[in-house]
């Protein structure tokens, strides 16, 4: 098991330098973005090498997903690669899913404190899950699973700004902005949930297709349904990679419901010119609410299906329990 770590981790430390010392020596666009190519695919298939339902989902997401976007945008001399770094500030914010503060970002990082919380939250359900599963409604378990996806990506991210902070040096943008109080869609997707993805879905596919039909009163329509398309798509690829069987759409039909709602959603409002608004709590129930509902539709019946949930939960209790047996043994060696 050792052995394949080591190797996993030297072959994304190998890609990625063959990336810095020959792909950016090539000119900007389609010539580097040809060198990449093979890049692209190898970071395709290796999560594949895994057994892990986690670890593989976790490097489908960071390799297959962020840093392969992360690379077509390098290739044009744009997103978090771009200007030059140094080969370990490269290799870091290439293969994990931060985001490099701006200026004009507000300073809302969450505080360890808060990630000490969350850490003790997620064991805590996973092990509600897994003792009690079947003795609990449906709707419950649906509930939990979104609270646990909230904790996970968090936790995720939080724990990939801390080793760039580290090894980089550079302040970092938080990994979602309490998407709990979104007072609309276009809030939740746009300025709330999972900040990471957004920005680079935003500089991947949004802005390209704007450009492309600059001009077209209808731009912004196809280029934010096009946003959720590809992020359906690439969710259900994540999906793939964890079960192994063939899709069945339903996550991308969530992720394309969602992209036409906001753009019916961003419409009212432009025709309404703000003659109409709801009470922010209003907004936030309506907004959770329909997120939620519509996750216990598309979203997490594929999962329940295939057996996925009930793997990675299974794969999470063998690990809090590890940690708990490690931490037993430090209390007993101290006393």
């Amino acid at each position: 098991m050792a052995e394949t770590h080591l190797i996993f981790f030297s072959t994304i430390v190998t890609a990625l330098s063959y990336s810095y010392f020959i792909s950016s020596t090539l000119p900007t666009g389609i010539y580097r973005f040809i060198s990449l190519l093979p890049i692209f695919y190898l970071f395709t298939i290796l999560p594949l090498l895994l057994s892990s339902a986690f670890a593989t989902a976790v490097a489908a997401f960071f390799l297959t997903w962020l840093t392969n976007f992360k690379l077509i945008l390098f290739a044009f001399n744009h997103g978090p690669l771009y200007p030059q770094k140094t080969l370990i500030q490269f290799i870091a914010i290439a293969s994990l899913p931060a985001k490099i503060k701006s200026d004009s970002s507000k300073s809302n990082n969450k505080s360890p404190l808060i990630a000490f919380i969350q850490s003790l939250i997620f064991p805590l359900l996973i092990s509600i899950v897994y003792k009690h599963k079947r003795n609990l409604n449906t709707q419950i378990v649906l509930i939990i699973y979104c609270f646990l996806i909230f904790l996970l990506v968090d936790l995720l991210v939080f724990v990939s700004n801390a080793v760039i902070w580290t090894v980089v040096g550079v302040e970092l943008d938080p990994p979602s902005d309490e998407p709990y109080l979104a007072t609309s869609l276009q809030d939740f997707w746009g300025r709330r949930w999972n900040l990471m993805v957004t920005n680079i879905l935003r500089h991947t596919v949004y802005k390209p297709v704007k450009l492309i039909l600059t001009g077209k009163e209808w731009d912004w329509v196809v280029a934010v349904v096009l946003t959720f398309v590809v992020s359906g798509l690439m969710h259900e690829l994540l999906f793939y990679y964890v079960t192994r069987v063939s899709p069945t759409w339903e996550m991308t039909s969530f992720f394309v419901l969602h992209g036409v709602c906001v753009v019916v959603e961003v419409s009212v409002k432009r025709a309404l010119a703000g003659k109409l608004k709801f009470p922010v709590v209003v907004s936030r129930l309506l907004t959770v609410g329909f997120v939620v509902v519509t996750s216990f539709w598309l979203f997490f019946p594929p999962l329940i299906e295939s057996g996925a949930d009930v793997k990675v939960v299974e794969e999470f209790k063998v690990f809090v329990d590890y940690v708990k047996t490690i931490y037993n043994i430090g209390l007993h060696e101290q006393f």
